[in-house]
């Protein structure tokens, strides 16, 4: 309702989501150092800046080659031959300047292909089965959003675990309101539940 009142339709309401979860992913990075937003947080490696790597690469693919619209630039994580999860990690050679530039290309390349093209525009996803390659712009841009944000809740995850800071996005974390206090109580009581469901469930 609210997207027909205001003149916008589907695409535009996707468009939204996509851009809004691009926003949140590179705000991730604000105020953390070099190691910081580089470090390997988790047993898998994840890391902040190698996230915002990752979904750049991931928007080159599906609204790049997969609609005929090539990225211009050289993408060497794309090569045979390139050693597993190249795209989940920045190189020391790799500044957070040209890591957060090639996303910021990767979405103007995007957005290029998403406004030029209809929702039901087809296109073929060569890594996905055969059964399921011929797609429409439609389901990319739900796919793209999905995994956007995906990473972004991981990076949710991985700057707390750096720093503590949480929150949706700059202007409105989305948090219950409390301070430190507060928090130490609240993750205090579901520890409690959390031992309690132990002992009663197995």
């Amino acid at each position: 309702m609210l997207s027909r009142m205001s003149g916008w339709g589907a695409k535009e309401d996707l468009h939204g989501y996509l851009k809004a979860a691009r926003e949140d992913l590179v705000w991730k990075l604000d105020g953390l150092s070099e190691y910081e937003i580089r470090r390997p947080m988790l047993p898998t490696g994840t890391n902040l800046l190698g996230l915002v790597k990752h979904v750049a690469i991931v928007e080159f693919g599906y609204f790049g080659d997969c609609f005929g619209q090539p990225f211009p630039e050289p993408l060497p994580w794309f090569e045979d031959g390139v050693e597993p999860n190249a795209d989940m990690w920045a190189t020391a050679d790799e500044s957070r300047a040209q890591i957060v530039g090639l996303y910021q290309r990767a979405w103007a390349h995007s957005d290029t292909t998403i406004d030029k093209l209809a929702l039901d525009a087809t296109g073929r996803v060569p890594w996905w089965p055969e059964d399921r390659r011929e797609v429409t712009l439609h389901r990319i841009l739900v796919h793209v959003i999905a995994e956007t944000a995906r990473h972004a809740g991981h990076a949710d995850i991985v700057r707390e675990l750096i720093d503590g800071a949480a929150g949706l996005r700059q202007g409105n974390d989305n948090m219950a309101p409390g301070d430190e206090a507060w928090w130490e109580r609240y993750r205090s009581r579901l520890e409690a539940a959390a031992q309690e469901a132990s002992h009663r469930y197995g």
